[in-house]
């Protein structure tokens, strides 16, 4: 499984979430605390959204992120307001460029912890779902890309709610029940609202944590707690439909 972090608040260098707390997303890399490997190892993603730009910056690449010089020096000098970052633990889709997240599509960015396992069986039916321009956005061969394009086609944009149920509802009707679980643990965010979503066909969909306590008065989701104090964090319920500002926190933990 993979290790994720979004932050949403004033603006910071990526550093103080990414790379330099005790349990910084970077350690989650090597380190992991609350996966089933504690190693995320299959390349790394960031992207970040800078004022009056359309679409977010996005800066990626196979190495591992403990080992990649260029990945902390991006984070110590790179300032936003709003960004997320994924270290890999490759389930779908070989070790590629374009198979790291985060994922982008015009303004919209999407990361994933998890696993649709019968992606192989239903890919054709999920690709005929996406119009063309979707369709043809798609760079690499992971479900997590697959499942971005689906969110959006169903109509993400315009209600994020809606177009996740029928996402997933999308998905659950060919899973059976001896293949392996569906899992999916997402965020997802236009610039402005980030968007985290839990949901598993076993509720035990990868971990997902919230903080309205860091020290520079922002927000952040993440895989793990990223400092020594726990009671920083609240856990992120099984089947939560999540949404935050720089200032606000919505949850919705209804999802069926």
């Amino acid at each position: 499984m993979c290790r994720l972090a979004a932050y949403s608040g004033p603006s910071i260098p990526l550093q103080n979430i990414v790379t330099v707390p005790v349990h910084s997303l970077q350690k989650q890399s090597v380190a992991a605390e609350k996966s089933l490997v504690s190693v995320n190892g299959d390349g790394f993603g960031i992207c970040w959204y800078a004022d009056e730009v359309e679409r977010p910056a996005l800066y990626k690449d196979v190495m591992p992120a403990w080992s990649d010089s260029n990945f902390s020096n991006v984070c110590r000098v790179v300032k936003s307001s709003l960004f997320m970052a994924h270290v890999r633990a490759s389930t779908e889709g070989e070790t590629s460029r374009s198979n790291c997240h985060p994922f982008v599509f015009e303004r919209w960015s999407f990361m994933h912890n998890g696993q649709i396992p019968h992606i192989t069986r239903i890919r054709r039916d999920l690709e005929s779902e996406l119009p063309d321009s979707l369709y043809h956005a798609r760079q690499g061969t992971t479900d997590s890309e697959l499942f971005f394009l689906l969110l959006l086609a169903k109509g993400f944009r315009e209600n994020p709610r809606l177009a996740w149920k029928k996402s997933y509802d999308f998905i659950s009707k060919s899973h059976r029940a001896d293949e392996e679980p569906i899992r999916l643990t997402c965020i997802l965010t236009d610039g402005n609202i980030v968007y985290a979503c839990r949901q598993s066909s076993d509720y035990r969909s990868p971990s997902l944590f919230h903080s309205q306590k860091l020290d520079n008065g922002g927000q952040a989701l993440a895989s793990e707690p990223l400092d020594k104090n726990r009671n920083n964090w609240d856990r992120v319920p099984e089947n939560s439909f999540c949404s935050i500002t720089a200032s606000a926190f919505e949850r919705d933990c209804v999802l069926q």
